[in-house]
């Protein structure tokens, strides 16, 4: 029952394993590479955001709990707002330079594009 199109016809099952793999599907778990390992590109977008600009933060290898931790500092020490999501990091203004030191302090390797 691992199959989500075979999960959709099942209506009542008193199989314990049915069950269980329904209740507790099976998430895999994402390792994050070291901080040296990632390879970071930072620009600047303005694209279908009404003249405003943000800065993206791209290609982050790991974990969404992880880029959450991450995309959270950028925004404490910059004091701006922003989100992170599908493995990018969106700051809210130009902000390549200050971002781009701030990752080198936290051991990234990135690059202003």
């Amino acid at each position: 029952m691992n199959d989500w199109k075979d999960q959709l016809s099942l209506v009542y099952s008193t199989n314990k394993e049915v069950q269980n793999s329904i209740d507790n599907p099976q998430v895999e778990k994402v390792d994050t590479l070291a901080p040296g390992l990632q390879n970071l590109r930072i620009a600047l977008d303005k694209r279908n955001r009404k003249g405003k600009q943000v800065t993206i933060v791209a290609d982050f290898k790991g974990s969404s709990e992880d880029l959450q931790l991450l995309a959270s500092q950028l925004k404490k020490k910059l004091g701006v707002g922003g989100a992170a999501k599908d493995g990018e990091i969106i700051i809210q203004g130009d902000f390549r330079a200050q971002i781009n030191s701030i990752l080198t302090q936290l051991g990234y390797k990135s690059r202003v594009i």
